[in-house]
């Protein structure tokens, strides 16, 4: 058997907004390793996101399990982000009362039967 051949890259590309993508998918880091850490096996996350090949989810666990630390701080990172994110929709559009204007805006918009 030859083993010359260089060893594979972890197939992860940061994307224009910085996010850690899986490869050329749409997939992100932070999803398969959240659910790796949620108990999942790398069968399973493949079969959750058919886009995904197996060997590339085993190859970023992989590099999870070397790298757990400066993984950790940027899944914090994105997480904080996207807290920062939701408070600010949130102050945009208070999700209080939602429902009851929902009702009211499709009462409003809804022409008598005839």
């Amino acid at each position: 058997m030859d083993f010359s051949h260089p060893v594979s890259k972890v197939p992860l590309k940061i994307d224009a907004a910085g996010v850690v993508r899986v490869g050329e998918t749409r997939v992100t880091l932070d999803t398969v390793i959240g659910a790796f850490k949620n108990g999942a096996t790398s069968e399973e996350i493949v079969f959750q996101f058919p886009v995904l090949e197996l060997s590339d989810v085993y190859a970023i666990i992989g590099f999870y399990l070397k790298n757990q630390a400066g993984v950790e701080r940027y899944l914090t990172q994105q997480k904080a982000g996207a807290e920062s994110i939701r408070q600010k929709i949130e102050a945009k559009f208070p999700p209080a009362g939602i429902r009851q204007r929902l009702l009211q805006r499709r009462s409003a918009h809804q022409s008598p039967a005839s």
